[in-house]
């Protein structure tokens, strides 16, 4: 639902200069620079406002040569003139060229505090956001800090100086009627640009919502390529882009009839003060008042202070809008992350890597609690399985753990130091895991084992290689280690991911090693390989096996049964056999079902 428009226009405009004071500190990196940029921006302005004076005494002499009937042509004059103008072309380039820097490495700045924010944010934010809008955000976000700095300093600023400065000498040397209507047209087409763009504003933003929302479902249908060819939605898929598209289409066109509006009322404004100065000036010239090259320079001025402002209209238009897309940028880093490091939070300090939950309690929703009072211990080195059908809260220890989320109640302490009170890099760093998806970067094989331990060299990467038994399926492709895996990774197997994700945690080399699943979606025989693989990487480490499989498990030192949120029963493979309990039954399901 759209905020009514009233409060929406407020709560920008106060927001937004919030925003600009926001930026400032990324300005004044490189003092110097903008120093000597607004130096140069100064005497372009001042030799812009000389320019016309040059232009009346060339008209002056001339206009006196032809009573006189000399045909000398004043070409110092001339020549000062084209110096002139060389020289404002001159500073406005070296101004920009000093400012274009300060402008790019505040966006660098910005862009990197963004990326840095959006990391920071809790799993919560990113399994909600819309990848394809955001994209989007943070580009309208970043262009648009580029477009405010830039213009607000070199086109306001200058602006200002310039009609300050042609509205003082018009008023010495021509009387007040002169700065009167050039001083109240100024004033008129400001306040009508200011109105005019503030109620188009709207219509900015409804384009922009319709860009980010079909730009958000066209990417949406791409990433899911395979599960709309599967049930033949193309013509579905299609329809609903449309009919994004369509809106889209229709902001654009009340988005394209509110610019018509607004520039034609500016160009109605321009057209009568000009006509109005001109006509004044040609009574007072016909007067014998005023020279013919006060004429030309009152028509110069004219045209030299309206094309900036022409530029204004243009540019607080855009400023605007740049403010409205910086909105939703900062808006983004106003979001605080669920999950933040204490403030006295200490790197962790492992010794023996041994985990214990101690009554630990979870709940996404308040009113849907998923653990309930779990305490269990994982004595260094050992092999703890957490076991349960689907929805019990196995994959919720494992966000608990690398602390994704934060226990409603209870504590979870590493090596006795509780999670909360350590860094949570320092407690991931410590971590590794292999997901039960392996998600991988559209890059080579090799630079996705590495990203285990980017650090790494080049022959510990093919180590690990060696160890997560990817050698044989390397040593068959044609590109070996530099073969691209594709986005997501979607051109291997199940079982080669899993390896890939094996070969990046021996390459982290952690002391705890989790395992989310890690063989549910496999066959018998990659399940096997892959086994062999994790026993070996997880011989004398702490490790948390979730399993789905219970074959997978058996030689585990302790294996915990979990039913909705709480643990029912936990023992070794053996003991839970010989209790026939809830482990029992599931062991006979599967056991049956292989058989089968």
């Amino acid at each position: 639902m759209r905020r009514s428009s009233h409060h929406s226009e407020h709560e920008v405009t106060t927001f937004n200069w919030h925003v600009v004071k926001l930026l400032l500190p990324y300005l004044f990196e490189f003092k110097a620079r903008i120093f000597f940029a607004l130096a140069c921006l100064v005497l372009t302005k001042v030799a812009s406002v000389y320019l016309p004076f040059i232009l009346k005494d060339i008209v002056d002499i001339l206009d006196k040569q032809q009573e006189n009937r000399i045909y000398l042509v004043p070409f110092a004059l001339v020549g000062a003139y084209g110096l002139v103008r060389l020289t404002i072309v001159l500073f406005a380039e070296i101004r920009d060229t000093l400012f274009g820097r300060v402008t790019e490495r505040a966006i660098r700045r910005i862009g990197l505090k963004v990326f840095q924010h959006l990391h920071k944010l809790d799993l919560d934010f990113h399994l909600n956001r819309q990848t394809g809008g955001l994209s989007r955000d943070i580009d309208r976000g970043t262009t648009g800090i580029n477009f405010l700095m830039r213009f607000m300093v070199f086109n306001i600023i200058p602006t200002l100086i310039e009609i300050t400065m042609v509205v003082g000498i018009l008023f010495f040397n021509y009387g007040i009627w002169f700065a009167l209507i050039t001083l109240s047209s100024i004033v008129l087409y400001v306040a009508y640009s200011v109105y005019a763009t503030d109620w188009r504003t709207r219509f900015i933003r409804e384009a922009n919502k319709a860009d980010s929302s079909s730009n958000t479902r066209a990417i949406d249908s791409l990433l899911n390529y395979e599960t709309v060819k599967y049930f033949t939605n193309e013509d579905f898929e299609a329809k609903s882009y449309d009919s994004q598209l369509a809106n889209w289409e229709q902001a654009k066109m009340k988005n394209r009839l509110s610019l018509f509006a607004l520039n034609g009322g500016q160009a109605l404004i321009i057209s009568c003060a000009m006509t109005a100065m001109l006509a004044l000036a040609a009574y007072q010239v016909t007067h014998e008042k005023m020279t013919l090259g006060d004429f030309v320079l009152i028509n110069a001025f004219m045209m030299q202070l309206f094309i900036p402002l022409n530029f204004l209209g243009f540019v607080y238009r855009e400023i605007k809008g740049s403010l409205a897309n910086i909105e939703q940028m900062f808006d983004l880093m106003l979001r605080k992350p669920k999950v933040e490091d204490n403030a006295q939070a200490s790197e962790l300090n492992l010794t023996q890597a041994e985990i214990k939950f101690e009554d630990v309690s979870f709940a996404y929703n308040v009113k849907r609690p998923i653990i309930k009072n779990i305490s269990f211990t994982i004595k260094a080195g050992q092999k703890v399985a957490v076991v349960g059908e689907s929805g019990s809260g196995k994959s919720t220890l494992v966000k608990l753990l690398f602390r994704f989320y934060d226990c409603d109640s209870g504590k979870i302490a590493v090596d006795g130091q509780d999670i909360r009170l350590v860094t949570q890099h320092s407690l991931r760093k410590n971590i590794g895991i292999v997901p039960q998806d392996t998600v991988l970067f559209n890059d080579t094989l090799f630079e996705n084992v590495q990203y285990g331990a980017p650090e790494a060299s080049a022959e510990n990467v093919h180590n690990a290689f060696k160890l997560a038994h990817l050698s044989d399926f390397v040593s068959r492709l044609p590109e070996g280690v530099e073969t691209i895996v594709g986005e997501r990774g979607l051109k291997l197997s199940g079982g080669e991911k899993q390896r890939v994700a094996i070969a990046r945690t021996i390459l982290k080399n952690p002391k705890i090693l989790v395992f989310d699943e890690a063989t549910s979606s496999l066959d018998s025989q990659s399940e096997q390989a892959i086994l062999r693989a994790i026993k070996e990487v997880a011989e004398h480490r702490t490790s948390l096996v979730i399993a789905h499989r219970l074959s997978t498990i058996v030689d585990a030192d302790n294996i915990i049964v979990m039913q909705q949120g709480e643990i029912v029963e936990q023992g070794t493979h053996q003991h839970l056999i010989t209790e026939k309990g809830h482990y029992y039954r599931m062991w006979q399901l599967q056991q049956s079902d292989n058989s089968e």
